[in-house]
């Protein structure tokens, strides 16, 4: 989808920033290194064109909710990275959509990010996601027309292939985009440069301290949509009728995790498994790290997800990690990009991964969530550089090996490795 001039400026700077937070090799804080690689783990699950009744047995434990138990619908939110938005994951939405799982993208561009440059609270993102999740959730029951279409159509693809009539045969109607029933999320620059300042956390300790836990009350702004004479955000948001996957890219993945939890973070309990059956992280960093970005993953890393009795939780979670990417020869943002995410003192040289996240910290999730499981993807990447505006700036060589045909997680043959956990 082509950007906008001033988009395209915002994108880039964004992105530069990006880069630049990526460059000091001098890691500071005394964080604790969790990374401990697991074993991947292949995993024989019911194809994805499985009706809703492969998770019917589910049954969420609610702790801190109301929610009537839900369905389990074949339905997906996406999660995009950090500083990217819904116009890069949308031929990701739709593949998913194209193999039966309805598929949207949290409806932001890529400059909501600005409020959390520099390790700063996800609130922001947070908001974002349940506005995406529940409103996902309130339609689930319209979206079997579309998981059916979806397979007649693929199915008559194949029968007109063999039969070699695909030029005469009719065509299934394509079914309507799900990404039409999420209205866009209402913020302009007048409610990002008041997040930007009053954003608590980060390197600037903005509020007074980096700490989660310490965070002061705040509130993101954006909540147009939530404004009743009640003010109750829960009446803007149409009745759940099932629950829903995430798939969460990058450091979507690890601020889904946060979303799941039952926890206070930073003024609000998102317990959004009430409304999630199952995760999958794509790339993301999951394990501790020194320095004031990886504040919100020592936070979600303190408490396994788990049941009150401990006994593992009924989501399902995928950690997806690629390997292929030498720290010390995939170019300088890997190298960079390896040191950030590892323990003091490491220059990130000796690390495998997809280009950005070591594959360490991409399955660490399996040590804080009790139902988790790990799939290792081999010579996979982490993003579609050169598929996008201002890759080869910030990532010469990952754009140069991306347009050289390397894959990444988001390619239809890699979909095809994962999706069955949605």
């Amino acid at each position: 989808m082509p950007l906008s001039p001033h988009r395209t400026m915002v994108v880039l700077l964004a992105r530069f920033i990006f880069a630049a937070l990526l460059l000091p090799l001098t890691l500071h804080n005394n964080g604790v290194d969790a990374f401990s690689a697991s074993s991947s783990s292949s995993s024989s699950r019911t194809p994805p064109f499985t009706t809703a009744a492969l998770h019917a047995t589910t049954t969420p434990s609610h702790q801190g909710g109301s929610l009537r138990t839900l369905p389990d619908i074949d339905a997906a939110v996406i999660v995009p990275g950090f500083l990217t938005g819904k116009s890069e994951f949308l031929p990701l939405a739709q593949s998913l959509t194209n193999m039966g799982i309805p598929t949207v993208v949290v409806p932001m561009p890529n400059w909501h990010w600005l409020p959390c440059l520099g390790g700063r609270s996800m609130r922001p993102m947070l908001e974002r996601i349940d506005f995406t999740v529940r409103h996902l959730a309130g339609v689930a029951g319209d979206l079997g027309e579309f998981e059916m279409t979806t397979a007649k159509s693929l199915e008559q693809e194949l029968e007109d292939s063999l039969t070699k009539q695909s030029q005469s045969a009719p065509k299934m109607k394509q079914p309507k985009d799900p990404q039409l029933y999420i209205p866009n999320f209402s913020y302009n620059i007048i409610d990002c440069y008041q997040d930007f300042r009053n954003n608590p956390g980060g390197v600037l300790e903005v509020g007074g301290s980096a700490e989660v836990d310490d965070y002061p009350l705040w509130t993101p702004r954006g909540s147009s949509f939530f404004a009743n004479a009640n003010n109750d955000p829960s009446s803007a948001y149409p009745e759940p009728t099932g629950r829903v996957a995430l798939v969460g890219h990058s450091a979507g993945g690890w601020i889904c995790r946060a979303y799941l939890s039952d926890r206070n973070y930073g003024g609000k309990a998102y317990n959004g498994r009430e409304l999630v059956h199952s995760l999958v992280t794509l790339g993301s960093p999951h394990g501790n790290a020194p320095g004031a970005a990886f504040k919100g993953v020592e936070w979600v890393n303190r408490r396994v997800l788990e049941n009150a009795d401990g006994s593992a939780h009924p989501i399902r979670a995928l950690a997806v990690g690629g390997t292929g990417y030498r720290g010390d020869s995939s170019g300088q943002l890997t190298q960079n990009a390896y040191a950030f995410c590892c323990a003091e003192g490491s220059d990130g040289r000796s690390y495998d991964g997809d280009g950005v996240t070591p594959i360490q910290s991409a399955l660490a999730m399996t040590e804080y969530v009790r139902n988790g499981d790990s799939l290792v993807l081999d010579d996979v990447g982490h993003f579609c550089w050169s598929d996008v505006f201002g890759g080869e700036a910030v990532a010469p060589d990952l754009t140069k090996y991306h347009k050289e045909g390397r894959p990444w997680y988001g390619d239809e043959h890699i979909i095809e490795k994962w999706v069955s956990w949605l």
